[in-house]
């Protein structure tokens, strides 16, 4: 997953996105991937379980889980696997969205 990942970031650089992560594991281990594995988006520590405060309030119930935020907050897309397809398509009713709000 985090090559994925690491390509999205580079991938969305210039545009209105940003990736969160949230991690389960316990917080040594968390610490030891974040630098070994080279994150350079923010990554969350929840507690060192499955069922930690912010799994369980975003009812988390598979890892990875991947939601989609737009700028208002709402949650646009929420699953296993984001393909380019749906981001693409979500991006662009977004960038639309604010030319309308511009004019």
């Amino acid at each position: 997953m985090l090559p994925h990942e690491r390509s999205l970031v580079n991938k969305m650089k210039n545009k209105p996105f940003a990736l969160v992560g949230v991690n389960s594991d316990p917080e040594d281990k968390l610490k030891s991937l974040i630098k070994k594995k080279e994150v350079t988006w923010p990554c969350f520590f929840d507690g060192g379980d499955p069922s930690g405060p912010i799994a369980t309030k975003w009812n988390i119930n598979g890892w990875p889980t991947i939601y989609l935020i737009d700028r208002k907050g709402i949650i646009r897309f929420k699953d296993h696997y984001l393909d380019d397809k749906v981001l693409n398509s979500l991006l662009a009713e977004q960038t639309e969205h604010a030319k309308r709000l511009k004019n």
